[in-house]
């Protein structure tokens, strides 16, 4: 299943001086390489409950259900981690070790050509690094403004307008991005189903019309919220009703 412990997480504890954590981290490890499984899962969550958040104890948490066989509590302890360290190729790896042992095989929804360009140019930042760019880009503008209004000889003033406007414009996609990015970061509730089984319903209560029906580690988009029930989506694009109890929401940090 591959490395157990991050180093940064340890560096993580050490710089920022809780003793508590690293000591519950250490036992955790200690545990978990004697495979004494429920040990180190209860001091992985004192850690998060010690309001200690980081993708290396997800991460571990992830491991340590997975060699428990309980396959959406590592599922969703990975999309956790995933969550913090996007660009993590091991977390991915161990994440499509635990989805292949589910029971549904749901294919999604065929994108358009014009649908993955739109995703692999806003997807290259997230939407903070975008606002950040926009804002530096402002402040680069602001200057060739200033050495536009300056410059005594024309080329100086030729090179600093078009360079100013490039720039803006490169400030005002950045601004558009960001927008995007956050607007699809909000609308995306991801879940995990944990019930065994579970029926999907057309209405929020036990009388409806059964619509399908999900397993165990399946992945949901939380859509809506009534009483004790959740409004959710799967890949192929299939909406039904499902017990809260029955689905855990993934940003829930």
């Amino acid at each position: 299943m591959g490395k157990l412990v991050y180093i940064g997480c340890f560096l993580l504890f050490s710089l920022t001086g809780h003793g508590q954590n690293e000591a519950l981290f250490h036992k955790a490890t200690e545990a978990y390489n004697k495979g004494a499984y429920d040990e180190a899962i209860a001091n992985y969550l004192d850690i998060l409950d010690n309001g200690q958040h980081s993708a290396s104890v997800y991460f571990n948490l992830g491991n340590a259900h997975y060699k428990r066989n309980e396959i959406a509590s590592s599922i969703y302890y990975y999309e956790k981690a995933l969550l913090l360290d996007p660009n993590d190729a091991e977390i991915r790896n161990n994440l499509g070790y635990a989805q292949n042992m589910t029971l549904d095989a749901i294919d999604p929804l065929p994108e358009t050509g014009l649908a993955k360009l739109y995703g692999n140019i806003t997807n290259i930042m997230t939407f903070d690094q975008w606002a950040v760019l926009a804002v530096v880009c402002i402040l680069v503008f602001v200057l060739l403004y200033i050495l536009f209004a300056y410059a005594t000889y024309s080329s100086r003033k030729r090179w600093a307008f078009i360079t100013s406007l490039m720039v803006l414009f490169m400030g005002v996609l950045s601004v558009i991005f960001a927008y995007v990015q956050y607007r699809d970061f909000k609308a995306d509730q991801p879940a995990i189903i944990f019930a065994d089984e579970i029926t999907i319903r057309s209405e929020p209560n036990t009388n409806s019309e059964e619509v399908f029906s999900l397993h165990a580690g399946t992945k949901v988009n939380l859509l809506d919220e009534l009483n004790d029930w959740h409004k959710i989506r799967i890949a192929n694009g299939q909406i039904g009703w499902v017990p809260a109890a029955e689905v855990k929401a993934i940003k829930d940090f």
